[in-house]
């Protein structure tokens, strides 16, 4: 069994969830999105990152708007939606189950 595949999908199971807690609190563009990604150590690439931003705004979770840069090209920036943020929070109360149960379970000491 190869761990760096099992890791992989750990981290791809919570991505939706991280990107939606991201914008949680205002609006960002998909740098902004992936540095803070990667500075809480979830290594993340461009590649898969910009198809579930794509996705989570054809769902309705998620709006955009383009802002004109001093730096290069317009930026999109992403928004979550009054729906983004419903789900946000079920999401959330999900996690937090889901943490606990994890928790409980991996830290019990196994009956002999």
């Amino acid at each position: 069994m190869n761990i760096e595949n099992t890791k992989a999908q750990m981290r791809k199971g919570v991505l939706e969830f991280c990107i939606l807690s991201v914008l949680r609190e205002s609006e960002a563009y998909t740098s902004e999105i992936l540095d803070t990604l990667k500075s809480a150590k979830l290594l993340v690439v461009e590649g898969t990152v910009y198809p579930l931003l794509t996705r989570l705004k054809n769902d309705g979770l998620l709006t955009y708007r383009w802002e004109e840069s001093t730096s290069g090209p317009p930026r999109k920036y992403y928004g979550l939606t009054e729906i983004g943020k419903t789900f946000l929070n079920e999401l959330n109360g999900t996690w937090t189950e889901l943490s606990d149960a994890v928790n409980i379970i991996t830290t019990q000491k196994t009956k002999s």
